[in-house]
């Protein structure tokens, strides 16, 4: 799970990646299986009836091209199939299969997630295929599996069963999977507010490239602000990833270093896993030799050139706001005291804004601004440093769970006009 190809053996990949699918109960102890299919046919596969909560290497099941088994306990149940798809696709070399509670939604609706709801899903996952039910671990809900793959289709989701996802490695399938996860959990979530909004299909295959570069480095040490940036900068994307506000390719984070100078989480980089020398810093434009910035440089950039007080820019995917990013129903920070001090008056752009050069994007932001909803593409917020946009975060996220529960229990009444003038007058005269 780094730039660098992956060493690790199949035993520990399997048991990190099923190690982070338990620890964000996208499965339960008993539940789901993975699998990883090496060049000569050999299938590395979680054991049956073993606890997924506290899986060690030596539990892996190692199964032979002629079905001889190696390991303490029984391979998976579902080994039938993986094989299968194995089988009928070359080009997957590693499977997850799991019961996260979203996706089971759909599957016991007998419906798939429509990832037109969001570029990143659409880019990651694709369309989404089902197959019919059949007894787990038989030779038909291989064939079922099997053949939906066959079709083309990298995610199924199994009716009254859960979802199974490939990729070409590990990491892929983990993405797919973790991704498709969180599309299905803003659907769920959105559909509590209002009318769902997906983009079109070529809205929805929308992108931006990457910038590289091949100017020079400045020569010199790194300073020691730099290098404390750095830090600081790492230690809040993974708790940002650990708060369930990235996923593991997706969300930016940016740390002001001077004018036109400053440091950006890169581009398809588990952000689980960030490491200092991970971030890429950009100076007058151009990334440094070798790094790959996040997509959302070019916003951050404008943004740090309109707004000199700016010194964070965080791009993020936290469920609970990212449903209001897919309806039209406006985020009111009018809840409590903390939500108004903390997100003041919450911006909406329209969908593509985020496309462009940045700078219509930084003219929606300010300091009485500091938040915006990005339709259709989650939220970005803006902070004097790295722990006052992450506050900023969570206090969005929280505020838009805690008005998403407050949907079946009545209409949300806000703070009253004599309230906020008094927050502002006690807390946001000077901003």
């Amino acid at each position: 799970m780094s730039r660098q190809a992956d060493l690790a053996h199949p035993r520990d990949e399997i048991m990190r990646v099923m190690e982070r699918v338990y620890r964000y109960r996208m499965t339960t102890t008993s539940g789901g299986n993975i699998s990883v299919r090496e060049d000569d046919g050999t299938v590395w596969i979680t054991p049956a009836r073993v606890d997924k909560g506290s899986l060690t290497r030596g539990d892996i099941a190692r199964v032979g091209v002629d079905g001889t088994v190696e390991g303490p306990h029984r391979p998976s149940s579902e080994l039938p199939f993986h094989r299968a798809i194995y089988a009928a696709r070359p080009d997957v070399r590693a499977i997850v299969h799991a019961h996260p509670v979203a996706l089971v939604a759909f599957s016991i609706c007998r419906r798939v997630p429509d990832t037109r709801l969001l570029p990143t899903a659409r880019r990651v996952c694709g369309t989404v295929g089902f197959a019919p039910y059949a007894l787990p671990g038989s030779e038909t809900l291989g064939k079922n599996i099997a053949g939906t793959f066959a079709s083309g289709f990298d995610c199924v989701v199994l009716e009254n069963h859960g979802v199974v996802t490939g990729g070409a490695s590990l990491q892929e399938a983990f993405e797919r999977f973790e991704t498709l996860e969180f599309c299905a959990k803003t659907i769920i979530k959105a559909g509590l507010l209002g009318k769902v909004r997906y983009l079109s299909d070529a809205d929805a295959d929308r992108s931006r490239v990457a910038a590289t570069s091949s100017v020079l480095a400045p020569s010199g040490p790194i300073s020691s602000d730099e290098k404390e940036q750095r830090r600081q900068l790492c230690e809040f994307v993974r708790r940002s990833y650990r708060q369930r506000m990235m996923i593991s390719t997706q969300g930016a984070f940016s740390a002001r270093l001077a004018d036109d100078d400053f440091l950006i989480t890169p581009h398809r980089v588990d952000r689980s896993a960030l490491d200092v020398q991970d971030l890429v810093r950009v100076c007058k434009g151009l990334p440094e030799p070798g790094g790959v910035p996040s997509t959302s440089a070019v916003n951050h950039r404008a943004i740090y050139q309109a707004h000199p007080r700016v010194g964070a820019v965080v791009t993020a995917y936290p469920v609970n706001a990212t449903a209001f990013s897919v309806t039209d129903v406006t985020l009111d920070p009018r809840t409590i005291p903390e939500s108004y001090i903390f997100l003041r008056d919450v911006q909406r752009v329209p969908y593509g804004l985020q496309f462009g050069d940045g700078r219509e994007l930084a003219g929606q932001t300010s300091n009485r601004s500091p938040v915006v909803i990005l339709e259709n593409d989650g939220v970005q917020v803006c902070g004097s440093n790295v722990l006052d946009a992450f506050d900023r975060l969570e206090v969005l996220e929280s505020t838009a769970e805690a008005m998403i529960n407050s949907r079946p229990l009545g209409a949300m009444v806000p703070m009253s006009s004599g309230a906020i003038e008094e927050l502002t007058e006690a807390f946001l005269k000077d901003t």
